[in-house]
């Protein structure tokens, strides 16, 4: 007899609700682990563009460049 408490002797609620609930915490973290290495990698890779930019510009400025190697160079990033 199961006297009402219903299948798996009254604990096969609590251990649906808990699988739900470990289901519903997996989805999460693999959103935020997907939502970090992309959103970082875009940041991180304008960043560097920007920053290898402005690296260039300071060495033609100083004069550590030509004015052919500066315009290379600038080719060159701007195909990244």
């Amino acid at each position: 007899m199961m006297y009402g408490i219903g299948y798996g002797g009254g604990f096969g609620g609590v251990m649906m609700f808990g699988l739900f609930l470990l289901l519903v915490l997996v989805i999460i973290a693999v959103y935020f682990i997907i939502h970090h290495f992309t959103s970082t990698n875009a940041k991180d890779g304008s960043r560097s563009i920007d920053n290898a930019f402005a690296i260039l510009n300071e060495r033609y400025a100083r004069g550590e460049i030509d004015e052919e190697e500066y315009n290379r160079k600038k080719a060159e990033l701007r195909k990244l």
